[in-house]
């Protein structure tokens, strides 16, 4: 099983944070987005990933050694490829051809799922789809009488299904994928200067190839600042559930309250504080004299007399509020 993680793009509307390390880098519950949605692929996989092929554009040398280092933690080769020009979901798949043969799951680095089924090896293909209440903002999926899939829709203005393609796909045969996406450059099948992958989804199915739906529980965006810190609610929520390890035993805690679910990293220190709960916290963060919920703060920084709730903060970063010494009298307000 090869998987290809288009992911060229630099998240426009995650800036700030995007501004100096890739969006599917910035971690959720203490972890990268791109890290967990591999995991999350490999939990469905019915064999294992033997390479996972990273399209990407200028990111520079050590956001490609993380990647690498990313395949390798789930026992893969991290193979890295370009997109130097924004032309398309399927040129960006496209750009990694040569992982194109044999089984492929193609997922692209902007989204987090759960989902209870295994991939049937044996399938023509799978889409993951996640049922929605208003599906005219996304891509739906058409379906048969029998439960396959005949046709791709983008942001339907009538109702056609409310099974919204989430941005992950099944192919049991990727040199197929292969013919038909350069077909799309070939004759230049282009929609508002992109060459889109649905277009050959749609040539695969008219050719009879035989898609089914692999419907998710749990769809986790990472677009933008409100849903990413969103998505690290929900992950805090999942890892605490299973157990896993939170709060790293290096982590020092002086007149301090945290309140699960959190994740609190290697050598942070947090004083005088209550954190929680769904925060994250990255490794060598120092937090003071703060109240601290639902919140993102990322590696090296320092909050210090704070109050912060649905935020997001960097690395390397400070945030020092300023401690008063008040006199408030009675029916008296501060806002």
């Amino acid at each position: 099983m090869k998987v290809i993680v288009p992911m060229a793009g630099r998240g426009s509307r995650l800036r700030p944070h995007t501004l100096t390390v890739p969006k599917p880098l910035v971690p959720v519950g203490g972890k990268p987005i791109v890290h967990r949605l591999v995991e999350d692929i490999a939990a469905v996989c019915a064999e294992p990933i033997d390479e996972i092929a990273f399209v990407i554009g200028d990111f520079g040398l050590e956001v490609e050694k993380e990647l690498i280092a990313v395949a390798e933690k789930l026992g893969a080769k991290g193979t890295i490829h370009y997109q130097h020009e924004p032309l398309g979901t399927g040129h960006a798949v496209l750009c990694a051809k040569s992982a194109l043969e044999g089984p492929v799951v193609v997922a692209f680095a902007d989204t987090l799922f759960k989902a209870n089924f295994r991939i049937d090896p044996t399938d023509d293909g799978i889409l993951w789809v996640k049922q929605i209440e208003d599906p005219s903002a996304f891509g739906v999926i058409k379906m048969n009488d029998s439960g396959e899939i005949i046709d791709f829709v983008e942001k339907p203005k009538e109702f056609v299904s409310d099974l919204a393609m989430i941005g992950i796909y099944y192919f049991k045969d990727g040199q197929r994928l292969l013919q038909e996406l350069e077909y799309l450059i070939e004759h230049k099948v282009i929609k508002s200067g992109e060459y889109q992958l649905p277009d050959a989804l749609r040539r695969l199915t008219e050719a009879g190839y035989r898609f089914k739906p692999g419907e998710v529980s749990e769809w986790l965006d990472c677009g933008n600042k409100t849903v990413t810190v969103e998505t690290n609610q929900r992950v805090l929520e999942f890892d605490y559930e299973d157990n896993a390890l939170m709060f790293s035993a290096s982590a020092k805690m002086f007149d301090a309250v945290v309140i699960p679910p959190c994740f609190v990293g290697d050598d942070v220190v947090i004083e005088n504080s209550v954190v929680g709960p769904h925060v994250s916290i990255g490794a060598g963060t120092i937090i003071r004299n703060s109240i601290v919920s639902n919140s993102i703060i990322q590696e090296n920084t320092t909050i210090s007399d704070a109050v912060l709730k649905d935020s997001m903060i960097g690395s390397h970063a400070k945030y020092l509020g300023k401690a008063s010494d008040i006199s408030l009298g009675d029916y008296s307000v501060i806002e």
